[in-house]
């Protein structure tokens, strides 16, 4: 009898994928007893051990295969499973040999084990392994990955799915950067505020410790029933300290790495040509994102700032003939020409990007382009090219040879139709890099995101030099371009005569100014500050240092061919080994102890690969995901069937097939009129007067409205009302600290960090708790509240029809300044209830204005959404005319 199925899909991801409930699982089959996920990072460097103890209760043997979604720019370093006390290690291989070796297995559909995208940022690790009864098996997985600076943060992604009751679930995060930390934030997509005291931060200088331990009762979705609310990402972002502007160095065991990102610096000018995909393909939700995201890219230009427009299908077509100054009147007419871009025909590339590098070229010849300006085109397309030239290594060679090193090239592929092999090289060959841009509902965001990326350069020609007696096997220590919001880093070995000062000059050629940053450590006093092993891992700085070497090594080889790629693949292979990395030239074996012939191979994925796996026809879902759940744990769906690509075609579908959110609030009963804002006021003397005031707005301009502006607690409330709906279409919260705007449509809640910081997008029937310094924000049942311990909680409310709309709601009034303004400002200054002698209507003053207010009962939007129909309170009813 062959052994059932189970599938544990760990952070991470842990899940029983045969759908049995969790108490039948843990009476019967494979129990998760215990899972812990601790990680490390020292100097943007996380070393995430995960670990799980599962026991086998059921009377016969059970395969368990397990899952582990962690970041795509992790390598695995370590792999073992401990059944009965016997440890099974994974063995890191050259790819080729491993996968010759187990050729055997592989084809008779044994290889189980693989690493698959299953999102933006995350890839799934696989393996499978029999289970006898009563067995107990612990898996543990190791990865390492170092932190990317993006728009001024660094970010650490733990994917959490138990997919069922766990009695000793545990987050272990330590952070120690000796810089200092400045800023940090926890976000997650499952928590409640049930589940808020299960999450502790500590934090003093240079460390933090976040740990995350909900009980078995905090986990419950509802009380006494099996399922698990944990299902969703945990992040953490935080920045440090830049007190030196010529970088950090830190030396552990030989090895050093220097972090560079001066910050007070004035943003260079750029020349940016943006080429835009208008072929038929682009139609639909995806020329309209575009777009959305261009018209806001556009305005985001400054007045130094130079730039173009090139459309382009079959026939490429020039806002203007050249380059322009970015004035508001030039500005607002590229809006307008964007705003009208539809999609049709067919796509030249290479014209299109030729006769953006000849604009610039034109406007250098002229002498039009500022002095130490940076030049840049921007490429978005969504397919290969399909007319005019259409080898992609012709059309490489074409605009390598235009561009000629003086300009930058960058290259986002929207969705998995595009060639992204040749959209990366195109871009690498050219000082660029390429992006994915994911067909979801926030794609206009991750073209504003990316946008922001490049958006502000501040230094050209970045060398770094070290006395040559004194360090060896540096990475790359030349830069072409440093972006705001980003961070250079460099790292190397130490020379056994090195002197015990280690000194450095960062150099910054420019045209109009040169720039040099020096700083000199002691190697001795660094050496030290690494000695709790609390917070750092064996080696660490050598394994930073390979990481980097790897990541370089395979990037260069992408825009290398013949005998350089090879060498530089090799380079990076012997690296890959000695340090035991799964890269995507290496692959780990992983041997089942019931069977030494049926070992699993799992190779690492690049984001080219991608393309493939998402190209196939997923969108009939009926054709690929089985509708009874019967048959995910019956034998058809075993070993001798392709069942890992089957799960994974259905993971991608997750969010829509696995979770069930709670709906956006619907307004109960018949078409009622809600109030635009509930606000609560304080109680007169007459306590039959209700303390909230609900105010609806009559508005004619197209302006947004000053809702409420408080200088002394630092937000303002802005907002688009729409009056042939009797509705704001946005409402947007803005924070002088932290540097936070909550913007809010029918649709979605948009969070961005900072001037020019990153964007994240999140759904009303989702749920979002996040802290950061100064703010929380917490999305549960529909209703998000920004609140501090001494700040005015507000609160937003989307509103499904038949009353569809937006509703702002304030709680703790009595933090409102004197200085507060604004069309709800107002009635926080010096209100006034005048007598009345009927019972349901008053009048009050406000600054010398009256207005009649009516007492009457509306939907209670702001407690529990559990009861059906919602509660009501009574309020006093104002229509403001503005």
């Amino acid at each position: 009898m062959e052994p059932a199925v189970h599938t544990l899909l760990l952070p991470i991801l842990l899940l029983l994928l045969a759908s049995l409930s969790p108490i039948i699982a843990q009476e019967n089959g494979i129990d998760l007893y215990s899972l812990t996920v601790d990680s490390k990072v020292t100097l943007r460097f996380a070393h995430t051990t995960i670990t799980s103890h599962v026991v086998n209760k059921a009377k016969e043997a059970q395969e368990a295969i397990f899952q582990v979604e962690m970041p795509k720019k992790a390598f695995i370093t370590n792999f073992s499973m401990i059944i009965d006390g016997v440890t099974y290690p994974g063995e890191i291989k050259e790819k080729a040999a491993a996968q010759e070796r187990y050729s055997t297995a592989v084809a008779r559909g044994q290889s189980a084990g693989i690493i698959r995208a299953t999102g933006r940022n995350l890839e799934q690790f696989q393996v499978s392994v029999n289970v006898a009864p009563s067995a107990k098996i612990t898996f543990e997985l190791v990865y390492e990955e170092l932190l990317k600076r993006q728009l001024g943060k660094y970010e650490l992604i733990l994917k959490v799915r138990p997919q069922q009751l766990v009695k000793h679930f545990q987050i272990d995060i330590h952070i120690f950067e000796p810089q200092g930390i400045t800023s940090l934030e926890t976000e997650s997509t499952f928590m409640t505020k049930n589940l808020a005291d299960a999450l502790t931060t500590s934090q003093n200088k240079t460390k933090a410790h976040i740990v995350f331990k909900p009980s078995l009762a905090q986990q419950q979705k509802e009380p006494g029933k099996p399922d698990t609310i944990l299902d969703g990402n945990f992040i953490v972002r935080y920045d440090v300290d830049r007190a030196s502007a010529s970088g950090d160095i830190q030396i552990e065991n030989g090895y050093f790495v220097h972090h560079f990102a001066p910050e007070e610096l004035s943003t260079l000018p750029k020349n940016v040509v943006f080429v835009i995909d208008k072929s038929g393909s682009m139609s639909g939700r995806k020329i309209k994102q575009t777009r959305k995201a261009l018209i806001k890219i556009l305005s985001d230009l400054k007045p130094e700032d130079q730039f173009n427009l090139v459309i382009f299908s079959g026939e490429v077509t020039l806002w203007k003939p050249a380059l322009l100054q970015a004035s508001t009147e030039h500005v607002e007419e590229a809006k307008q020409f964007a705003s009208s871009i539809d999609a049709h025909g067919s796509t030249n590339i290479n014209e299109a990007v030729l006769v953006a590098v000849r604009m610039l070229d034109e406007s250098n010849r002229k002498e039009q382009l500022p002095a130490g300006s940076v030049s840049m085109v921007i490429l978005l397309t969504d397919g290969d090219p399909t007319t005019g030239e259409k080898d992609p290594q012709k059309i490489q060679q074409n605009v390598k040879a235009a561009i000629g090193g003086r300009y930058y090239l960058y290259c986002l592929g929207f969705g998995f139709d595009v060639h992204y092999a040749f959209l990366e090289k195109l871009a690498l060959e050219n000082g660029g890099v390429a992006r994915r841009i994911y067909e979801d509902s926030d794609a206009d965001l991750q073209l504003q995101d990316f946008y922001q990326e490049v958006a502000n350069p501040l230094l050209t020609t970045v060398k770094f030099q070290y006395p040559q007696n004194a360090v060896e096997l540096l990475t790359q220590d030349n830069f072409r371009v440093f972006f705001k919001g980003s961070e250079l880093v460099v790292a190397g070995k130490l020379q056994p005569q090195a002197s015990d000062l280690l000194s450095v000059q960062v150099k910054s050629r420019m045209p109009t100014q040169n720039f040099t940053f020096q700083t000199e450590v002691n190697v001795a006093d660094k050496e030290k500050v690494f000695q709790s092993p609390k917070y750092i891992f064996h080696n660490f700085m050598e394994r930073l240092w390979a990481y980097l070497t790897i990541q370089q090594l395979l990037e260069k080889a992408v825009s290398a061919s013949g005998d350089e790629q090879k060498n530089l693949e090799a380079q990076a292979l012997n690296l890959s080994l000695k340090f035991n990395f799964v890269t995507p030239l290496t692959s780990m074996v992983v041997t089942k102890p019931e069977d030494q012939d049926k070992a699993q191979v799992v190779s690492k994925p690049v984001e080219a690969d991608n393309d493939m796996l998402f190209s196939f026809p997923l969108f009939s879902r009926n054709a690929w995901i089985p509708q009874d759940s019967k048959i995910v744990r019956s034998k058809a769906y075993s070993r001798s069937r392709p069942a890992p690509h089957f799960k994974t075609l259905k993971s991608l579908y997750k969010t829509d097939l696995d979770k069930s959110h709670p709906s956006v609030l619907s307004s109960p009963g018949p078409v009622e009129r809600q109030p635009h804002f509930i606000l609560p006021l304080p109680r007169q003397s007459n306590d039959r007067i209700p303390e909230a005031l609900c105010v609806t707005v009559r508005e004619s301009s197209q302006a947004p409205l000053q809702i409420l502006s408080d200088p002394i607690q630092g937000f303002e409330v802005t907002g688009k009302y729409e009056a042939s709906t009797d509705k704001f279409v946005w409402l947007q919260v803005s924070y002088k600290t932290p540097e936070v705007k909550v913007r809010v449509t029918q649709d979605s809640i948009v969070v961005t960090r900072g001037s020019n910081g990153k964007s994240s997008s999140y759904q009303w029937t989702g749920t979002l708790y996040l802290v950061m310094p100064g703010l929380k924000l917490t999305l549960e049942n529909g209703l998000l509240l920004l609140s501090d311990s001494d700040k005015v909680t507000i609160g937003l409310v989307s509103l499904n029809p038949p009353a569809p709309g937006l509703q702002l709601i304030l709680r703790n009034p009595s933090y409102i300044s004197n200085q507060a303004s604004g069309v709800v400002g107002q009635f926080y200054q010096d209100l006034q209830w005048n007598p009345s002698t009927v019972e349901d209507k008053r009048e009050l003053s406000v600054r010398g204005k009256k207005y009649t207010v009516t007492r009457k009962s509306v939907t209670d939007f702001q407690g529990s959404r559990g009861t059906t129909p919602l509660p009501t309170f009574s309020c006093w009813s104002l229509e403001l005319p503005l």
